[in-house]
């Protein structure tokens, strides 16, 4: 990973992305109603903080967000909520050109990290594919899965170095595709997200202080976005409130960790997001941290996912030919009777 280079980790919007946002027809109203997670008519700094997170890259708290509200004279009484009246007078380009004129300091970003990708197919290092063969025997995955998804990212936290909690996919709407079948559906949908239906994390040193991986709602028996931030508490700010965390994972060199990132449709197929899923990576308080990221990719519509094994296999041949086909594969063979019930 050093031979190849590391690249700066960031969280940024592309220009792609605010062509979209503007080619979605959705009235302010319906913007509101979106954020008002209570429905109470008025909006609380904590509900405007659960969807302006990732802003420019910059990790918001209550008093950016105020700020914010001063810049572009959203709240006029000062009171840090915002009625549908004061919401309706803004412009929410005002918005996004403040948060585009703020640089944004390591300490304050969504992420703190350098990071490169392996390849891990044929032809590559022999240490590559024999972690990409035990990925297959750990998550009982086909081969044209498994192959045909993300190369291995490695990715390096030096001391300072933290990750905010997050999901490594993203729900999919009518207005979103995944990102590695997008092209293959030839669809027309204004956004992309990743799509990992499965996250094998492996640590790759000893830390000598902090860095550990957080779920922060790990078991807790219901989710609710809004009960993430209590009396200022952020459980998904991992600089400050790693120790709060329902489960903690401690860096040891040569051990990994693996999880779904979404549940069963019941159908055996991939169904929702699972919100327990969120995590993050505490602040490296001493000393560096290595880690490297198998995603294993899945569509939850299953019929593009299927074109896009048929379509990578007439393509690139691939270890999949021959092998059971992608029609046939359902995530409960994947599951088998190791899985929980849901």
């Amino acid at each position: 990973a050093q031979l190849k280079g590391l690249q700066k980790s960031q969280i940024l919007p592309t220009d792609d992305y605010e062509e979209a946002m503007e080619m979605i027809e959705i009235s302010q109203m319906d913007i509101f109603n979106l954020l008002d997670h209570n429905q109470d008519g008025q909006l609380q700094l904590k509900e405007v903080l659960t969807h302006t997170r990732l802003g420019n890259g910059r990790w918001m708290t209550p008093e950016n967000i105020r700020e914010m509200y001063t810049a572009v004279k959203a709240d006029p009484d000062g009171n840090g909520v915002l009625s549908l009246e004061e919401f309706k007078q803004l412009n929410i380009r005002d918005f996004h050109k403040y948060m585009g004129s703020q640089k944004v300091k390591t300490s304050d970003s969504v992420r703190n990290s350098q990071h490169t990708w392996l390849y891990q197919g044929e032809g590559a290092h022999q240490v590559m594919r024999s972690i990409r063969q035990r990925v297959m025997r750990l998550t009982r995955l086909p081969p044209e899965i498994v192959e045909h998804s993300e190369p291995l990212q490695v990715v390096r936290y030096d001391q300072g170095g933290h990750y905010h909690a997050h999901m490594d996919s993203g729900p999919v709407f009518p207005e979103t595709a995944c990102s590695h079948t997008k092209l293959v559906a030839n669809e027309s949908a204004p956004f992309e997200t990743s799509c990992r239906y499965v996250t094998v994390l492996f640590y790759l040193n000893n830390v000598t202080g902090g860095g550990e991986t957080v779920f922060p709602i790990a078991d807790n028996r219901t989710y609710e976005e809004m009960s993430l931030i209590q009396n200022d508490v952020d459980l998904r700010d991992t600089r400050k409130n790693c120790d709060k965390g329902n489960l903690r994972v401690k860096p040891q060199q040569g051990t990994a960790v693996f999880w779904y990132n979404y549940l069963s449709d019941g159908e055996g197929w991939v169904g929702e997001l699972d919100d327990f899923a969120l995590h993050g990576g505490c602040l490296v308080t001493q000393g560096t941290k290595w880690i490297a990221n198998n995603w294993i990719n899945v569509d939850p519509n299953r019929r593009r996912q299927q074109r896009f094994q048929q379509e990578m296999e007439r393509y690139g041949g691939g270890p999949g030919a021959g092998a059971e086909s992608p029609g046939e594969w359902t995530v409960d063979k994947a599951y088998g009777g190791a899985h929980v019930e849901l």
